[in-house]
């Protein structure tokens, strides 16, 4: 709602295999795949001509990264990026450190599709509960929200696909990473620093080395790996200072 008042219009979309999007099986998902998708949505919704705000976290970082190395190298089709602001994403594989059930999948080979077809509400809420902080976890209701959305068009099923991008983000390292470095788009981070995932003060101490030119927002010490949804407020307050700086 924050975000509705303060913008003419806000986009937000199900990527490829997430939320209530098509799910593809056998499918090679990848981000560059998912940024021509939005390219693809912002033409079909006539916007192509308009500079759009990039607001994104984790899988989406990557994503927007894709889309800033367009945008930079006017690639066709592009889409005209007035900012960014990226939110607790593995930015750089050398200070991402995946969960322990994350890696199995990615790199489980034929046990992989066993794995998923295990997958339960069980281990699902209390893998997802591990990267919130301890005063922030989803109720019950919002656990079985996102379980019922990984679970529609048997999402479950494709998890080990998707999380080829942790490997597709150690091989395109230079590109992704070299977007933000060279970029003259206002450029933020919002970032909860209990994140295990991205910790602090690792991924901080690298992220101020290798753009010191982006403003950083760091919510309260509790805010974890999700900060839209761990403090929406803190979030949307920090996105709106970083919009209205420039």
């Amino acid at each position: 709602e924050g975000l509705t008042q303060r913008f003419h219009r806000v986009i937000a979309l199900d990527f490829v295999g997430f939320g209530f999007s098509d799910k593809p099986r056998p499918h090679r998902y990848s981000i560059f795949e998912q940024a021509s998708i939005v390219e693809g949505l912002v033409r079909h919704l006539g916007l192509h001509h308009q500079r759009i705000n990039l607001l994104s976290h984790d899988y989406g970082d990557t994503v927007a990264q894709e889309l800033l190395h367009r945008y930079e190298h006017n690639k066709t089709g592009s889409i005209l990026i007035n900012s960014l602001c990226l939110s607790n994403g593995g930015i750089f594989p050398e200070t991402h450190y995946p969960r322990l059930i994350q890696k199995i999948l990615k790199d489980g080979g034929l046990l992989s599709p066993v794995i998923t077809r295990l997958m339960n509400f069980f281990f699902f809420s209390r893998g997802l509960g591990a990267v919130f902080g301890p005063y922030t976890q989803p109720s019950q209701a919002e656990y079985w929200d996102m379980w019922t959305a990984v679970r529609t068009n048997d999402g479950n099923l494709v998890v080990d696909s998707i999380l080829q991008y942790i490997n597709q983000r150690k091989k395109h390292r230079d590109r992704w990473v070299g977007a933000l470095k060279s970029t003259s788009v206002p450029l933020h981070l919002i970032y909860g620093p209990l994140d295990p995932v991205n910790p602090h003060p690792e991924f901080l101490q690298l992220y101020k080395k290798v753009l010191p030119m982006s403003t950083v927002s760091v919510l309260d010490d509790h805010i974890s790996h999700y900060p839209q949804l761990e403090d929406p407020t803190g979030f949307l307050n920090a996105y709106l200072n970083f919009i209205n700086s420039f």
